[in-house]
């Protein structure tokens, strides 16, 4: 017995549990039969929660960089002169510019950017309740240990790949999110059907096990950025990408151009104004990026420790310190922007309602190619990403059986089937199973009341969404990088001796952070599989009608039924 609890407190406990475990709900959830306890399960709820808290700020602001349902419509008419709002551009010189698809991006639109802060807020309080109604379907019933939320790596391909920043991409958010509807709706009759597993199974190993190292690493290299980061890493005009990590001050847009045979260079009409990626000059000298550090070190130090609620530590320290108003690291400048938010999140507890992003999806877009694109790759993602984390925490749980199969495997598929489709009608990406539900079972939870707990403290979240809301890119940077870390053990299970093998999966790898598509990168590790296998199945196919035969044997040396020298091959 822990000596911290005294033996009445412990004789307590004793007495709840064994009371909840003869009950109906002790009788319901299995508590006896799994060897577990109503507290335990309490504790092991909390333990899951801590760490994956981080989802509640981080999803909302990666999302709301797609635009979401912001448009031009939202920007509003402004003066030549910057000094006059609009409805002082009547003096002589002075002309009012009316808004175009520019004003979406730099310099923002401050009527876009008014919109922006709206939609964070509904995007926060959508994935809420999303990861709420996932919880509470799993734990009642599949009766497992597993936290589902809006998944990290398919909300990074539906931002800034299928909708693109502030919808510079080939659908929009509304097209976007009816493509994740239909894509649940299909996921959901695969897995009532019993397809599931099988169809994980189709895609070549090596492209499967890289896969989620390879949105660990785009996750990370998202993170080193400054929308949604630290900032370290900036633009280049000669290599791409280069050191960064400036002060705001010293940041500057970049523009497409154009130059004509005569020598003039011309902005390419239609072209957008990027952010302000690139360093002018006082590179490593930005203090919000030296704030994000040491929010780094304490996660990661935390993670060594094997200290429960690493990443919430960390982006609560940073964010603590970035509340402070006129510092240098601040996340509400003396700014019109900076104020409006100082003045919601001065509320503190709010109960903020959906206003723009529920029921915004739109069908306008299902006859064209980039849709069933998104479609078809969120498919894949699920399937593979949702599988793969049911079948390992069933097994790190042990519930497996020798077939690899578990007690409440077919509800557990429904659930976050179904959870896709609810987080789709609410205005998030993909709902998926979470892998830090490792931490609950490591702290003993076994039944579906651990996921119920879970919901119980997103339930909880409903109310302080201004807190969630301020919550700098500073501090979400450094938990993108470190869950980039911890995607990336998948690597230790590809042979890397077997180039058949490691090139597909390294093509995977390399392509998904450095062409910001998730997409990308899995074609590009299947498409680099069919080729090396190519010359094998061809050969396979010769010799199922026996035009050629295999395992040939010439005295000492013996050519295998793949036609390989095995002796005078080596690598």
């Amino acid at each position: 017995m822990n000596t911290s609890v005294s033996p009445s407190h412990a004789s307590r406990l004793t007495r709840l549990n064994t009371l909840i475990a003869t009950s109906r709900v002790g009788k319901r959830f299995k508590l006896t039969e799994r060897k577990t306890t109503f507290t335990t399960e309490l504790r092991a709820g909390t333990a899951t929660f801590l760490t994956m808290a981080y989802i509640l700020a981080v999803n909302a602001s990666i999302l709301s960089e797609s635009g979401a349902t912001c448009s031009v419509s939202d920007c509003i008419p402004l003066c030549s002169d910057p000094k006059f709002d609009h409805s002082n551009c009547n003096g002589p010189g002075l002309t009012l510019i009316q808004p175009s698809n520019s004003c979406k991006f730099t310099p923002v639109n401050p009527g876009y950017t008014k919109c922006l802060e709206k939609v964070r807020k509904d995007l926060i309080v959508a994935t809420v309740a999303s990861s709420l109604i996932a919880c509470v379907i799993m734990g009642t019933f599949a009766n497992l240990p597993l936290a589902l939320a809006p998944g990290m790596g398919t909300n990074a391909y539906f931002t800034y790949t299928v909708v693109g920043f502030h919808g510079s991409g080939k659908i929009s958010y509304q097209n976007a999110l009816a493509a994740v509807f239909v894509e649940g709706v299909i996921f959901f009759l695969i897995s009532a059907l019993g397809f599931r597993a099988k169809l994980a199974k189709l895609v070549p190993k090596p492209v499967r096990i890289s896969s989620s190292a390879g949105i660990g690493l785009f996750l990370a290299f998202i993170g080193l950025q400054n929308n949604q980061g630290v900032g370290l890493v900036g633009y280049s005009s000669s290599t791409l990408v280069t050191l960064g990590a400036c002060p705001q001050s010293s940041r500057a847009a970049l523009a497409p151009v154009i130059t004509f045979p005569n020598g003039t260079v011309s902005l390419i009409p239609g072209g957008s104004v990027s952010g302000n990626i690139m360093c002018v000059d006082n590179r490593m000298l930005s203090p919000t990026f030296w704030l994000g550090a040491v929010g780094f070190v304490i996660i990661a130090y935390c993670l060594i420790k094997n200290i429960k609620g690493a990443i919430v530590y960390g982006i609560v320290f940073v964010t603590a310190v970035s509340w402070f108003r006129n510092t240098q690291v601040t996340a509400f400048p003396n700014t019109p922007a900076g104020d409006r938010a100082y003045e919601y999140f001065k509320n503190i507890v709010d109960v903020h309602k959906i206003k723009s992003t529920a029921g915004a999806l739109s069908f306008s877009s299902i006859n064209k190619i980039h849709f069933w694109e998104a479609l078809v790759t969120f498919l894949y993602v699920d399937i593979l990403d949702t599988t793969g984390t049911l079948y390992s925490m069933a097994r790190f749980a042990g519930f497996t059986d020798e077939k690899g199969d578990f007690e409440g495997q077919y509800f557990a598929f429904m659930s976050d089937a179904s959870a896709i489709v609810v987080g789709s009608l609410l205005g998030t990406s993909s709902v998926t199973a979470y892998i830090e539900s490792s931490t609950g079972i490591r702290e003993g939870g076994r039944t579906g009341l651990t996921a119920l707990t879970v919901g119980g403290y997103f339930m909880m979240a409903f109310f302080f969404t201004p807190l969630l809301a301020s919550i700098p890119a500073w501090a979400v940077g450094p938990p993108l990088i470190l869950v980039g870390v911890l995607m990336m053990r998948s690597v230790v299970e590809i042979d890397w001796e077997d180039m058949k093998q490691a090139i597909p999966a390294f093509m995977t790898l390399i392509l998904m952070p450095l062409t910001y598509s998730i997409a990308y990168g899995l074609i590009g590790g299947i498409g680099t599989y069919m080729v090396l296998n190519l010359w094998d199945w061809g050969e396979g196919v010769l010799r199922k009608y026996g035009i050629v035969k295999g395992g040939v044997e010439d005295g000492n040396r013996s050519l295998g039924g793949d036609g390989v020298d095995k002796d005078s091959c080596v690598v």
